[in-house]
């Protein structure tokens, strides 16, 4: 019998670590990866400013589910086979050992994101994995039982089983559709708000944590997320403004990035308790100016910032406060309001929803549920997660399930040897 002739499209981390499962899993098989750039896995060494965010210290499926706006459902099944602390596992055994963050976040010992590429790329090789790279495919058909792949060079291979791992690339996205799948359109996702207050601006590098966010687009829309955010020289950014955007990545789309931000910045404080608060300081530093002397856990300049929006001079005294003021000021401090006119990018990593529609893929194998031996992992499929390396454990998830799957057989098998 000759050997099962696989090919993955893709050298980035789902591709890899398909490449890998299905290498290790049927030592027979012939396995070639094939990759249109020169260096494989880029994504992989800039992520996580070079470190490399490779999963989520989050061990149970059903809490790591809540962190993916798109493809939660899908991979609530799939993580009960392969999740974030199988990941831990698998590198460890492959001699790599990760280490957990205050928030959660898990990266190399090492912080280099060159530890993962070097892991990925020497167990590839030392398991037979034929790796090709500065070879761009083309189009892709299914003849018979086989798939002909067309590479740009003119030439053909012909393999059984194949694994499109190609991110969110339009020839993923193109082969998937000659292949007979519907794509949910692309938009981006995980990206900062780009607000035109120049006095915000002004405040570029000042960091609260934590705020509470609620983002208003169009009539109906709202999202609200609470954490970590840094003021830019361009609008906002960090942790909870990432996953704002993921969340309303479609719905901020449909309305061009125009949008109402409503920052609470003091979240863990009633409104009555900044109410009661700043009553005290007017009370206790009555002569004194209300920009030197705050009463309330907040930067100085951003508090000279907020006091300027309800029309506070760095002269006005605490005596001199009126009621109304008072109430512009504390409506200020829990709900302020900010204009969103435009996405930012967030750093070199840039993510997308949309892709290959997940209704017409197996989660159990992740094989098409509409070709015979075609196989997904990855960003080529509609999932994404939030920033902190939840984008990172989809892509191990579903390439260590489609590689096990092809390296096996048929679903039936897959379950049997599970």
């Amino acid at each position: 019998m000759l050997p099962l002739k696989i090919v993955v499209i893709g050298g980035g981390a789902a591709g890899f670590f398909g490449a890998i499962a299905c290498a290790e899993v049927n030592p027979q098989a012939q396995v070639t990866l094939l990759e249109a750039s020169r260096q494989p896995l880029a994504k992989v060494r800039i992520s996580g400013g070079g470190r490399c965010n490779v999963t989520h210290a989050c061990f149970e499926p059903q809490g790591l589910v809540q962190s993916y706006p798109r493809g939660g459902k899908a991979l609530r099944g799939a993580f009960t086979r392969f999740q974030a602390q199988d990941t831990v596992a698998w590198f460890a055994h492959h001699g790599v050992k990760l280490k957990t963050e205050a928030d959660g976040r898990m990266f190399p010992i090492t912080d280099s994101s060159e530890t993962i590429v070097d892991c990925l790329m020497n167990t590839a090789q030392a398991e037979g994995v034929e790796i090709w790279t500065g070879t761009a495919v083309v189009a892709v058909k299914r003849i018979n039982t086989e798939f002909e792949i067309i590479l740009k060079s003119g030439e053909i291979i012909r393999c059984d089983r194949l694994l499109l791992a190609t991110g969110s690339s339009l020839i993923g996205y193109k082969i998937a559709q000659q292949l007979g799948h519907h794509i949910e359109a692309p938009v981006p996702s995980l990206f900062t708000f780009n607000i035109p207050e120049a006095k915000l601006r002004a405040l570029a590098g000042i960091s609260v944590n934590p705020v509470r966010l609620k983002l208003l687009v169009g009539e109906k829309s709202q999202l609200e997320q609470t954490g970590p955010l840094l003021i830019t020289h361009w609008g906002v950014s960090g942790p909870a403004v990432l996953k704002l955007s993921a969340w309303g990545a479609r719905v901020l789309h449909e309305h061009h990035y125009q949008a109402t931000l409503l920052v609470n910045w003091l979240p863990e404080l009633s409104q009555e308790q900044v109410r009661q608060k700043i009553l005290a300081v007017k009370n206790e530093w009555a002569k004194k100016a209300i920009a030197l002397h705050r009463g309330v856990d907040l930067p100085h300049r951003l508090w000279q910032s907020i006091i300027a929006r309800v029309g506070i001079t760095t002269d006005d005294r605490w005596a001199g406060l009126s009621n109304k003021t008072l109430n512009l000021l504390i409506q200020e401090i829990t709900q302020g309001k900010y204009l969103v006119n435009g996405k930012g990018v967030f750093k070199e990593e840039f993510v997308t929803c949309g892709g290959v529609n997940l209704k017409e893929i197996d989660f159990k194998t992740m094989e098409s549920k509409l070709v015979p031996g075609l196989y997904f992992a990855g960003e080529i499929l509609d999932i994404d997660g939030v920033t902190g390396g939840f984008n990172f454990q989809s892509a191990w998830t579903t390439a260590y399930l489609a590689g096990n799957a092809m390296g096996i057989g048929d679903s039936e098998q897959l379950r049997s040897h599970r």
